[in-house]
Order: C-alpha cells, then sequence, then structure tokens
C-alpha cells in the first residue's frame, strides 16, 4: 500500500510540474511578489517632497534649511516668496510637507525666547503625515540642540535617548521580508492542494481513481504531500532570498524555524484539502482558496497589529495559522527565539493542522459518498 500511495504523490508531483501553467504559478507570482513586497512594501519614507518658507534668511534659518535639504527623507521642490502658493502645492500633492520659518526666528533664538517655526504637512494619509511629523521633529530638535551648544544656552533637562532592539537601524525590510516566508508558502501550498482533487475531477479521472486498491485516507496523503514538499521547498528559497539577497540577519536556528513551518505547511495543507473536497472545477478552488486567503493575511499581523484590532476580531484571529507561524519566523530571524520561546506557537498550529485534516477527511468521504 505504501508504495502505491508514493506512485500516487509521484504522480501528483508530475501533474504539477508537467503542465507549463502549473510550473508558472509555483514559480513567476512568488518571485515577483518577493521582489516586489521586498522592495516596495516598506513603512520608510524617502524623498518627501519640501517647500520651504524662508522669512528670515538668516545664517541660522540656512542652517536650518540645509539640515532639511541635506537629509536623505526630504527633496527639495520648491523655495517660497509668500504664502500664497502653499495651499496650492499641498492641495496639488506637489510637495507633503511645507517648512515655514518666522521672520522673527534668529532674533528670538538670540533673546532664548521660542523661536517659531511651521510645519504643515499633508494629512491626506495619516499614517504617512505622522512619520513625516517625527522625522521634522528630529531634525528640529537636533538643530536646537546644537544651537544651544554653540551658542552657550542651557541644556535640556532631559534627552531621550532612543535605542531599539532586534532592529536598531528600524528598517521596515527586516520586518516585512520574514513575513513574506509566510504570505508566500501559503499562497503556494493552498493553490497546489486546492486544485488537486479539483483537477481529477474536471479531467473526468477522479472516478479512475476511486477503483484504485487505495483508500480515502491514501488519496487525501497522496493529494496533500505534495503541496507540503512544495511548501517547504517554496518557504526554503525565500528564506535563502531573506538572508541572502534581502541581507535580514537570521539570528535563530533553523530547527526551531523549519519546526514552525512544517506545522504551518499542515495547517495550510488542511486547510487546502477541505476546499479542494468541496470544489467541483479548478475554477471553484481557485475561487475557495483566495477566499481564505484574503481574510488570513489580514488577521495575521503581516502589516497591521493585532493588538489594534477589535476584541472579537482578535479572537477570531485565533484559528488563523498564519497569525502563529508569523511570530515564529519575525521572532527566530530577529531575536534569535528557541523553541521553549516558541511553543505558545507550535500547539495551536498542531491543533489546528490536526481539526483541518480530520475535517478534509470527514468532507472527501461524504463527497465521495
Amino acid at each position: 500500500m505504501l508504495r502505491q500511495v508514493l506512485a500516487l504523490i509521484v504522480k501528483e508531483l508530475l501533474a504539477v510540474l508537467r503542465d507549463p501553467k502549473s510550473r508558472f504559478v509555483l514559480i513567476g507570482p512568488p518571485l515577483i511578489q518577493l521582489l516586489v513586497f521586498g522592495y516596495a512594501a516598506t513603512f520608510d519614507l524617502n524623498h518627501v517632497k519640501l517647500a520651504i518658507y524662508d522669512q528670515d534668511r538668516s545664517a541660522a534659518s540656512r542652517d536650518l534649511v540645509a539640515r532639511f535639504t541635506g537629509s536623505p527623507t526630504f527633496q527639495l521642490v520648491a523655495t517660497l516668496r509668500s504664502h500664497a502658493r502653499i495651499d496650492a502645492l499641498i492641495d496639488s500633492r506637489q510637495v507633503a510637507m511645507v517648512l515655514v520659518i518666522d521672520r522673527r526666528f534668529t532674533r528670538d533664538l538670540l533673546t532664548r525666547q521660542p523661536a517659531p517655526v511651521q510645519v504643515i504637512v499633508d494629512g491626506r494619509n495619516s499614517n504617512t503625515a505622522l512619520l513625516i511629523e517625527g522625522y521634522a521633529n528630529t531634525i528640529l530638535t537636533n538643530f536646537a540642540l546644537d544651537w544651544n551648544a554653540a551658542h552657550g544656552g542651557p541644556a535640556p533637562p532631559a534627552v531621550l535617548d532612543i535605542r531599539a532592539r532586534y532592529n536598531p537601524a528600524l528598517l521596515s525590510r527586516w520586518f516585512i521580508v520574514p513575513g513574506i516566508v509566510a504570505l508566500l508558502t501559503q499562497v503556494v501550498t493552498l493553490l497546489v492542494v486546492a486544485l488537486s482533487v479539483a483537477r481529477e475531477r474536471e479531467a473526468g479521472t477522479f472516478d479512475q481513481l476511486l477503483v484504485t486498491p487505495l483508500r480515502q485516507i491514501d488519496i487525501l496523503i497522496g493529494k496533500g504531500l505534495p503541496g507540503l514538499l512544495i511548501g517547504v521547498l517554496e518557504a526554503s528559497v525565500i528564506i535563502a532570498a531573506a538572508v541572502w539577497w534581502f541581507a535580514v540577519p537570521l539570528r535563530g536556528g533553523l530547527l526551531p524555524l523549519y519546526l514552525g513551518l512544517f506545522l504551518f505547511v499542515i495547517s495550510v495543507t488542511g486547510v487546502g484539502l477541505m476546499i479542494s473536497s468541496l470544489a467541483v472545477t479548478q475554477q471553484q478552488a481557485l475561487l475557495g482558496a483566495f477566499l481564505f486567503m484574503v481574510p488570513s493575511i489580514i488577521l495575521s499581523g503581516f502589516a497591521t497589529p493585532i493588538a489594534n484590532m477589535p476584541v472579537w476580531v482578535q479572537d477570531l484571529t485565533l484559528l488563523n495559522p498564519m497569525r502563529y507561524f508569523l511570530v515564529i519566523v519575525r521572532g527566530v530571524f530577529l531575536e534569535g527565539a528557541g523553541m521553549r520561546a516558541l511553543i505558545p506557537q507550535y500547539w495551536p498550529m498542531a491543533a489546528i493542522g490536526v481539526t483541518s485534516l480530520a475535517a478534509a477527511g470527514w468532507l472527501f468521504r461524504r463527497r465521495v459518498a
């Protein structure tokens, strides 16, 4: 019986790899998405379009302007002579920020009074606006500290010393790229497994498979294992790209990472077999796969923290295996987390995997009967 199951696994792998469309699905989209997410999906801001209205035109104001224009974050696109163009530049999105320096700027600095500097930010994208405000505030704070040090002013009573653990440079790529391991592994595994039984039904060969000596459980294993193997192989390629191409540090060991990967792929395989057992055509299987994938990505913490979601949504994420694997892959990559620390993530995925595989077997038997 084991030989027959192995033959079915080989048959399934050949069916996937011989079909040009299937090969493209396995190789093309994951590579494209890896490059897009790795380079384009970032929370960092670069080349923020800036306009400056310097009414003081003094050495101090020119020093402040030079700090903004010399920063890699900002890109000077307009130097204004009056307030008239400010609204038009913001409304037309030609600039994202306008720096307005008051004509009393140097006088107030020399007399130890608050020197007014206005920052006008395009707030239509609130997250971007908050980041721009943070960058601008950092530059202004450093300018004030350097001015006081150079002119004998009083030192501030407290200075904020920020140190970021696990990601000292605060590179968003270090956060996003490990998450891509979970995202693309789920996409590839789910599509391969979800299409397996549906492909047989659509081709009219599923009934021939049922009259073989194989049991229903053997057929499920033969259909599920190829997707599991392909998912692990796909994840390995992405992990290698994360380390060697995107230079994300892998501080933990491969054993805790691959244990989590194995449990995650088993969970996704169970979900894919459930979808494949219900689908009659490949189109239905694709729709079912995407119906599961989109909510699972949103509710996984891939882009937005789960803690910021409503309580009932947070409870719903407990059923999502990707939620747990994201904690594992980011913990191993950035924190060097070991197996003991990741046990709270391992056992829920194992439970989801057992439940989904049992449900897939029940659905399969019901559809066959």
